[in-house]
């Protein structure tokens, strides 16, 4: 898929994905993959002055279920937010169908920690090649000084894939789900 890392070992299927997560079934690992790969856009919590924030921002996948990659500004309430706390929730949610009822739309929610990237590293430069990769029109942006590239780190990942059909991973399970092993 454009813009999404690539994905090392093997291909995914029901079969490798069994025993990722007792409680999550291997079709809905699938699609928790699925979900991820095909949103560009997700709400970003933070904590602003006490107080919950939400915004939205556009993400990149690391590769093998790594984390997120976000490219905020430094003018950005939610880049003071992330500099001042590290726990971050993501909400990835499919587009709403005309025919499907809003609690049975496939969601993710992800906890998680963002720690910004520094210019120089050999981790910034992987994650800014794949969110131009995603995003091509936000190369100029890379040329303002008040942006910065944080990466979210999995803490725990909450789906649900339709109407009763949630499930929890843990960033090891999530990253397995990721990486297309079991």
């Amino acid at each position: 898929m454009r813009g999404c890392a690539p994905r090392s070992g093997p291909p995914v299927s029901l079969r490798s994905l069994g025993s990722v997560n007792p409680r999550m079934e291997p079709n809905q690992a699938i699609a928790l993959r699925s979900l991820l790969e095909s949103q560009q856009v997700a709400a970003l919590a933070t904590l602003h002055e006490g107080e919950p924030a939400v915004s939205m921002v556009p993400y990149v996948l690391l590769p093998d279920g790594q984390g997120f990659v976000i490219h905020v500004s430094r003018l950005a309430a939610h880049t003071a937010d992330m500099l001042t706390n590290l726990a971050v929730g993501l909400l990835v949610t499919a587009p709403l169908v005309a025919s499907t009822s809003p609690q049975g739309i496939p969601r993710a929610s992800i906890q998680g920690n963002a720690r910004q990237r520094a210019n120089d590293s050999p981790a910034y430069s992987q994650a800014r090649s794949l969110y131009v990769s995603r995003f091509p029109q936000s190369e100029e942006m890379f040329t303002f000084s008040d942006f910065s590239l944080f990466v979210i780190a999995v803490r725990s990942v909450r789906f649900v894939g339709g109407f009763a059909q949630a499930s929890s991973v843990t960033a090891g399970q999530f990253a397995s789900i990721m990486g297309g092993t079991s």
